[in-house]
């Protein structure tokens, strides 16, 4: 697929010259931390040296006092407590959070998680039924809650107290809840807009510890969790995020739970990475490693059987459960992966042989049989082949249910809600939603969504870009390079790894291809073809295409990211390749 390669604007020089002043680091690392807002010595010590004082004073967020009062009166008064959150990472992370925390002060605690299948996503009137059938008096919602108005009113009438933990955009209406904990509704002054589910989680035991004296360590305990919740629900990494990303990975490559090594354990080999989990421990846990290796493996629970075994896995401190239960979830994983495959693969034999869809700037399929736990990756996967705002459903329940995901500068979440008329419910976010409709509108569903979407995109949207930091030669790469590249992590959205370009390089001559399948791989060696500086060792993944040009020595341009390649013990500096271009 063409991909659109845009330089950013260099920036401004005297600023770069300032910061020089009091970092004494090369200029090209100068122009990343500046295209960063990092523009003196206070603003670059804040950056690569996060600190917890830095954290907001989680009483500035609305509500908290009011659901800090009702948790106290509850511990007090020996009520019953549920945490209720949902079925994928960010919510299986909160509940295994708050509910870890408070069991250590409170005894009459329990957890439930909603089924993806008979309840669907949020709070559900079977969840309120079972809390009242149990004798539960005060709910708290993670990850969900935000626009369940009917639910709660509902779970009032029953005597039911909820508090409602979310970070998903607000209706019109707020839920007549007992407090609402969500940064995003209108009138909360709480700073930062962009916690995950787990994140809000963490705010309100950082609250609760405060109020009742204990530690904040205690809190801080959760970390690796919100980690995870960040990574995997792909929030900004910036701001307050970043604070919580850098010490929750610092917390998991130190002293990981014992659910997070029985599921690297359960991974064996991770294929999509090259490494073996032995080479894992061998290095830092990133970001990236929670996004394709964790993050999958903690969902897939809740997207084949139930999300339930997810939250034991985290919150056990038992080695020998941890383990039998994280064997059985990446049993669950490899299923899910064979599922998505199939969906993917007949999604487009629908997309391929159905020239009118192709005409279209959006994409929505529909099979009626398609596993609705798997939609939402599946409609990724069409992403990376035909780059259009993508809607994947299905049938369940007498609904149709659908994932969306989105491209870059179109917000998808609006685009659902310009339709909401037609549907049932919807909520999430910029680049990925949820959504369900009764089947009679699906065909003016379809509609209404495409023409929102021509009067946004333009030809110039639908053509994925590659956003390019800055222009780097060979010579430029190096060990010490590298070791303060790695200092900008945690990489992510608000702070993305790095991207550079080089320009007219030529292979060393051992080019070759790798990898399973019809999918090659390109494994290659660049050098400038004057030789300047020592040749970088390479992988192009996908791009087994360009071999016999590269064999050639034709001189072509990269642009890439640095990484560093752990094999069997042995770690070197590579180059990721993202795209290749060769002169006319």
């Amino acid at each position: 697929m063409e991909k659109r390669w845009v330089l950013k604007n260099n920036p401004d020089n005297e600023v770069v010259e300032q910061l020089s002043q009091s970092l004494n680091i090369n200029k090209k690392l100068l122009n990343l931390l500046v295209q960063r807002s990092v523009t003196n010595y206070q603003d670059a010590k804040t950056f690569f040296r996060p600190k917890l004082e830095n954290l907001h004073d989680p009483f500035l967020m609305k509500d908290m006092d009011k659901a800090v009062e009702r948790i106290l009166k509850a511990i007090e008064k020996g009520e019953k407590i549920l945490i209720y959150g949902d079925y994928d990472v960010d919510g299986t992370t909160a509940v295994s959070l708050v509910y870890s925390f408070l069991k250590e002060i409170h005894k009459k605690i329990g957890f439930y998680i909603p089924d993806r299948y008979s309840e669907g996503y949020g709070v559900s009137y079977k969840g309120i039924d079972y809390a009242v059938e149990n004798d539960y008096s005060l709910m708290i919602t993670l990850d969900c809650g935000i626009k369940a108005v009917e639910k709660v009113d509902y779970a009032n009438q029953k005597g039911l107290d909820i508090i409602i933990g979310d970070h998903h955009r607000p209706g019109d209406v707020i839920p007549a809840a007992v407090a609402v904990l969500d940064a995003k509704q209108p009138d909360c002054p709480y700073p930062f807009k962009e916690l995950s589910g787990c994140g809000v989680g963490f705010k309100l035991v950082q609250a609760i510890a405060e109020k009742k004296g204990i530690d904040q360590k205690s809190a801080f305990a959760f970390l690796d969790l919100v980690a995870i919740s960040i990574a995997a629900d792909i929030v900004p990494i910036s701001g307050e995020n970043r604070i919580l990303a850098y010490f929750g990975l610092k917390q998991m490559n130190k002293n990981p739970r014992v659910g997070i090594q029985s599921l690297l354990k359960s991974a064996g080999v991770d294929e999509q990475n090259g490494f073996k989990t032995e080479d894992f421990f061998d290095r830092e846990i990133t970001i990236s490693d929670i996004v394709f290796l964790l993050g999958p493996r903690i969902n897939a629970a809740g997207r084949i059987e139930s999300a339930t075994d997810s939250v034991k896995l985290l919150i056990s401190n038992n080695i020998t459960y941890a383990e039998k239960l994280g064997k059985q979830i990446n049993e669950l994983n490899t299923t899910r992966r064979d599922l998505d495959s199939n969906i993917t693969h007949e999604a487009v034999e629908i997309l391929n042989t159905d020239i009118i869809k192709n005409q279209k700037k959006t994409t929505v399929v529909y099979r009626e049989h398609w596993h609705k736990g798997v939609i939402g990756i599946v409609a990724s996967r069409l992403i990376e082949s035909y780059y259009r705002p993508t809607i994947v459903l299905t049938r369940s329940e007498g609904l149709i249910t659908g994932s969306a995901r989105s491209i870059k500068n179109f917000d998808i979440y609006d685009a659902i809600d310009s339709c909401s008329h037609l549907l049932e419910h919807f909520g999430g976010h910029t680049y990925a939603a949820g959504l369900a409709l009764k089947p009679e509108n699906l065909d003016e569903f379809i509609k209404c969504f495409e023409n929102y979407a021509c009067n946004i995109l333009t030809e110039e949207m639908l053509i994925p870009e590659i956003e390019i930091d800055t222009e780097l030669f060979i010579g430029d790469i190096s060990s010490k390079f590298f070791r303060i590249l790695k200092q900008f992590a945690p990489f992510g959205p608000g702070n993305m790894a790095p991207v550079f370009v080089t320009k007219n390089v030529i292979d060393t001559g051992y080019a070759k291809l790798v990898g399973k399948g019809d999918v090659k791989h390109l494994k290659l060696s660049v050098v400038h073809p004057d030789r300047t500086g020592n040749p970088i060792p390479a992988i192009a993944f996908g791009m087994g295409g360009y071999f016999d040009q590269v064999q050639k020595g034709k001189p072509f341009s990269i642009c890439y990211h640095i990484d560093e390649n752990t094999w069997l013990g042995n770690t070197t500096l590579q180059l990721r390749i993202l795209d290749m271009k060769f002169d006319e």
